[in-house]
């Protein structure tokens, strides 16, 4: 199973549209994953005719998108549990937040939130930030992820200008 991660896209504020390089990956995906920040249920209109899509709200969603998502969810892929939340907060850091929005063991924890792409792991528990395809901030690249799930979980970003 192919999983293009994305998030913090801020459409129509920090882009107008989903850029060309995560297009190319969408057309192949099997699943996709957006961990929050869409902004208008527009971005999700657009990835479903790709994929099935699940996703979080973040905090600069508004209410039509808090409607249609959760702030945090478990997903489930060949018994591999993967755990999803957005990530914003106080008084601490984002991936902090991040594992500990989650009571039960995880094989994975996507989150957003900073732009930052991350990709550590935490004890067993990999922690992956795809970054954002539309809002780089002062990082030199855009970014989204590509996840592969067989036995195991692989996972990678996929960095462009």
């Amino acid at each position: 199973m192919r999983i293009v991660i994305l998030g913090d896209t801020h459409i129509p504020k920090r882009g107008k549209e989903l850029p060309e390089r995560l297009i190319k990956e969408l057309s192949g995906a099997d699943h996709i994953i957006h961990t929050g920040d869409w902004i208008t249920m527009e971005v999700y209109d657009k990835l479903k005719c790709f994929a099935p899509v699940d996703g979080v709200y973040g905090n600069a969603d508004g209410e039509s998108v808090r409607e249609r998502f959760r702030d945090r969810e478990i997903l489930i892929f060949n018994n591999l549990k993967i755990g999803l939340v957005h990530g914003h907060g106080e008084k601490k850091t984002t991936e902090k937040r991040a594992i500990e929005a989650f009571d039960e063991n995880l094989d994975c924890v996507l989150f957003g939130h900073s732009h930052i792409p991350y990709l550590r792991y935490h004890y067993k528990t990999l922690l992956f930030n795809p970054g954002s395809v539309t809002d780089k901030r002062k990082l030199p690249f855009y970014s989204f992820g590509v996840m592969t799930i067989d036995k195991d979980i692989s996972v990678s970003h996929v960095f462009f200008t």
